[in-house]
C-alpha cells in the first residue's frame, strides 16, 4: 500500500500526531504550492524548481522575481530576490522568525498543540535560537556567542590546519575520490566536535545524524522522508541528553561543559532549551560549513584562471571564500513573519504577512554585484553577499565558517592545485540547504 495513502488507517495516538504533523506542515502546503504554482504564481514556481539540485533550475525563476522588486505578491508569501529588500527584511525589527499565533480557540490551534505534543526538539521548532525572537533568543545567543567571536575563531585556526593537513594526508590522491565524504565533511565535523567536547568515538554518529536531519528545514517533505527526519532528530536528542548527562558528571572547557554550568543572571538553561541550543550549534557548527566547502572545491575546480589569481595572490584566499558564498550560498532562502502592522521596504505587511527572502537571488542582484553570475575572487564587494542572513539571527558560526573555508581550500589548492571533477557529481536533494552529496575528483591528474 502506498504509505501516503495509508495514513488514513493510522490509529495508534503517537503515529496519528506524527500524521497530523506531516499534513499540517508538509502536505497541505505542497500540494497548495503546487496549485499555484501550476497557474503562474512565482512562488509555487520556485518551489517546485528547488526540488531540483540542479543550481540551474532555480535561475531563470530567480530572474523573475527580482524583476518585480522589491517583492513578488505571492498567493501565500511577499517573496524577494532583491538584496536591498532581503536585508531590509532580515533587519526589520518586527519581523520575526516565528508564526504569529492563531486563535487559541479555533480548531486549527487546537490541532496543532495536540500534534505538537510529542514532536522531537529539532531547528525550528522552539525553543531553537531559528524560531525564537528577545528576550530568549538573546540570552541563549549571550551564552553562546563567545567562543564563536572572530578573537576565538582565530584561536583555532592552527588546529584546524592540523586536521585539514592530517586529513588530506590520508587520501589516495592517485585514483578519484569522494571528497564529501573525505575531506569536505570531516573537516568542519571534527572542529566542532573538538569545541563542543564529542569524543571521537561519536563523531561518525553525529555526522550521520546530522545528515540524515538536514531536510527538517524543508518543506513539502514526503511521508517517508519525514519519517526518517523525525527519526534521526529524536535519535540525535537521545544521544544528545546523554551526552550532556557525562559532562555533568565530568565537565571539560569545551563550549557544552560551559553551557551546563552556564547562567545568565542567576537564571540557567532549562534542559530543553539546553538540549536544544547544544543540537542546533552542534549540527549547525559543521552542517553549511561541509557545502560551503564541497561548493567551493567545485567552483575553483572548474575556474582555472581564479585558481592561478590565487596562486598569484595568497591574500586573496579570504575574499574567494566570500564570492563562493555569493555564488553557490550554503542556504538557499530564508522566511520571516511580521509580528506587528509595519513596512519593509518600502512596501506595508500587516501582522502575519509571510516574507520569504531568497538569499541566492539576492547574491546575484545586479544592482549590487556587476556581471553577477561570474565567479571572480577579486571582486571587491563580493563580502556584501547575505549567505549568513543578517539582523538579529546573523548567522552565530558566519567567523567559524569563513576561517574553515578560506584554511580547507587553500591548503587542499596548494597541494593540489589542478583537481578534477569527474562524473558522478550529485548535488544534495534538500530544498534549503545547498551542496553536494558526492563529489567525485581526481586530485593528482
Amino acid at each position: 500500500m502506498n504509505q501516503e495513502a495509508g495514513l488514513t488507517q493510522l490509529t495508534p495516538t503517537p503515529q496519528a500526531r506524527a500524521a497530523l504533523r506531516w499534513s499540517l506542515g508538509h502536505a497541505l502546503p505542497r500540494t497548495a504550492l503546487k496549485r499555484a504554482a501550476n497557474e503562474g504564481d512565482l512562488h509555487g514556481r520556485m518551489f517546485l524548481a528547488t526540488h531540483s539540485p540542479d543550481q540551474a533550475a532555480i535561475e531563470p525563476v530567480l530572474d523573475e522575481l527580482r524583476a518585480h522588486a522589491p517583492f513578488y505578491r505571492g498567493r501565500f508569501a511577499w517573496v524577494t530576490a532583491d538584496h536591498a529588500a532581503a536585508r531590509a527584511v532580515l533587519s526589520n525589527p518586527d519581523a520575526g522568525a516565528r508564526r504569529v499565533p492563531v486563535d487559541r480557540g479555533s480548531s486549527l490551534a487546537r490541532l496543532q498543540v495536540w500534534a505538537m505534543q510529542d514532536a522531537p526538539l529539532g531547528p525550528l521548532t522552539p525553543p531553537s535560537l531559528l524560531v525564537t525572537e528577545p528576550p530568549d533568543h538573546t540570552r541563549y545567543r549571550k551564552l553562546v556567542s563567545r567562543v564563536f567571536s572572530a578573537r576565538a575563531v582565530e584561536k583555532l585556526r592552527g588546529r584546524t590546519q592540523q586536521i585539514a593537513t592530517e586529513l588530506l594526508d590520508q587520501i589516495d590522491a592517485r585514483s578519484p575520490v569522494d571528497l564529501m565524504a573525505t575531506y569536505c565533511s570531516l573537516l568542519p565535523v571534527t572542529v566542532i566536535a573538538e569545541i563542543l567536547g564529542v569524543p571521537e568515538r561519536d563523531r561518525d554518529k553525529v555526522l550521520r545524524l546530522g545528515a540524515a536531519a538536514a531536510p527538517s528545514l524543508d518543506l513539502g517533505l514526503s511521508w517517508t522522508t519525514f519519517r526518517h527526519v523525525e527519526s534521526a532528530l529524536r535519535e540525535f536528542d537521545q544521544w544528545l541528553g546523554q551526552h550532556l548527562e557525562d559532562l555533568r558528571r565530568q565537565p571539560g572547557d569545551d563550549l557544552l561543559s560551559q553551557l551546563v554550568a552556564a547562567q545568565e543572571d542567576g537564571v540557567g538553561l532549562t534542559d530543553v532549551e539546553l538540549r536544544s541550543t547544544a543540537g542546533l550549534v552542534l549540527a549547525a557548527g559543521f552542517e553549511t560549513t561541509v557545502n560551503l566547502l564541497g561548493n567551493g572545491v567545485a567552483l575553483l575546480a572548474s575556474n582555472p584562471e581564479q585558481r592561478r589569481l590565487l596562486t598569484e595572490h595568497d591574500d586573496l584566499w579570504p575574499n574567494a571564500v566570500e564570492e563562493v558564498l555569493r555564488v553557490d550560498p550554503p542556504v538557499l532562502l530564508t522566511g520571516r513573519v511580521a509580528m506587528a502592522d509595519t513596512e519593509v521596504a518600502g512596501v506595508p505587511m500587516r501582522r502575519g504577512a509571510v516574507m520569504v527572502a531568497l538569499l541566492a537571488g539576492a547574491n546575484r542582484d545586479p544592482r549590487v554585484f556587476p556581471e553577477p553570475d561570474t565567479f571572480d575572487v577579486t571582486r571587491h564587494n563580493a563580502r556584501d553577499h547575505l549567505s549568513f542572513s543578517a539582523g538579529r539571527h546573523f548567522c552565530l558560526g558566519a567567523a567559524l565558517a569563513r576561517m574553515e573555508g578560506e584554511v580547507g581550500l587553500r591548503t587542499l589548492f596548494e597541494r593540489y592545485p589542478e583537481p578534477r571533477v569527474e562524473n558522478g557529481a550529485v548535488r544534495r536533494s534538500t530544498r534549503i540547504l545547498r551542496g553536494y552529496e558526492r563529489l567525485p575528483v581526481t586530485l593528482d591528474p
